[in-house]
């Protein structure tokens, strides 16, 4: 398919290189992230059949397959299996990132009770190491 100016759609074409342009964010009430992952973590836990370091120990490998699904939407986004060609889009793509994130965020709450606070805390150090190596402005 090709755009309004007859550029072919990299997204679609078995291999050519996607340009992994994001849309536009849709417009909706902001709403605490944490709460949802309250809420998850709790639907979580009200599931659990396992000892709890077994739940504890499957809720961090989760990470691995959601990661996984990452990979695979990319390869599949730039179509570079070519027995299968172009399989995915971008926004597959940026939709298994926002599972990766949603999955580390659960993990984290897993592990401490204060995981809104555990990451802010490290957000700020890392923002710190990297104002570090910035370069100077002006």
């Amino acid at each position: 398919m090709d755009d309004e100016q007859g550029t072919p759609d990299a997204t679609r074409t078995p291999g050519a290189t996607p340009t992994p342009e994001a849309p536009p964010p849709p417009e909706a009430p902001r709403q605490d992230p944490w709460d949802t992952v309250e809420r998850l973590h709790a639907w979580l836990d009200s599931h659990n059949r396992r000892e709890s370091q077994e739940a504890l120990l499957l809720r961090m490998l989760k990470l691995s397959e959601e990661v996984g699904e990452v990979a695979a939407a990319v390869i599949g986004a730039t179509g570079q299996n070519p027995r299968k060609g172009t399989t995915h889009t971008w926004d597959d793509v940026r939709s298994e990132l926002c599972d990766v994130i949603v999955t580390a965020m659960v993990a984290l709450r897993t592990l401490t009770p204060d995981a809104a606070a555990v990451l802010a805390a490290h957000l700020r150090h890392v923002d710190a190491r990297a104002k570090i190596v910035s370069p100077p402005t002006g």
